[in-house]
């Protein structure tokens, strides 16, 4: 598996995460399940296949949380170059189409929230600003056409 960036704050909420996962979600869908066995046939029983649906969700999601605490490797952002979009970066760039301007922090993809201007470096905007400088003009392929950004600063 391939290594999973992230800042310390990404891989404490992965942890606080699978803590839930397991101390709060596990148990509450083995209780949905054994409520359901109790209430007989289970071929027809809505209730249980919806538990069983949900437990597999949640043993899912708490392999992966495991799998990505694993493989985490937290990045020292005093250490990564200066004045170049990489990751843990905060970029302000302007849209050339619309002249609107926005400001995306990168993160590894557990921390992505783009409701708060966080982009992961896995994404297709992310990748596009990765490696360019004040000034830079990036044009973005995104599913709508493409996006052509002018990076206005990074800290």
């Amino acid at each position: 598996m391939p290594r999973v960036v992230t800042t310390k704050e990404g891989l404490a909420k992965m942890k606080a995460d699978l803590e839930k996962m397991l101390s709060v979600e596990r148990p509450t869908v083995s209780a949905a399940l054994a409520h359901a066995r109790s209430l007989g046939d289970l071929s027809e029983n809505a209730e249980y296949h919806a538990a069983k649906e949900k437990q597999g969700m949640v043993e899912r999601k708490i392999r992966q949380l495991q799998e990505d605490i694993t493989h985490a490797e937290v990045i020292d952002q005093s250490k990564l170059a200066k004045g170049v979009v990489v990751f843990g970066k905060i970029v302000k760039v302007k849209d050339l189409g619309d002249g609107s301007q926005e400001t995306y922090t990168l993160v590894g993809p557990n921390e992505a929230d783009f409701d708060q201007g966080k982009i992961s470096v896995e994404s297709p905007i992310g990748k596009g600003l990765l490696g360019k400088k004040a000034g830079d003009i990036a044009e973005i392929a995104v599913p709508a056409g493409t996006i052509k950004y002018k990076v206005i600063s990074i800290t």
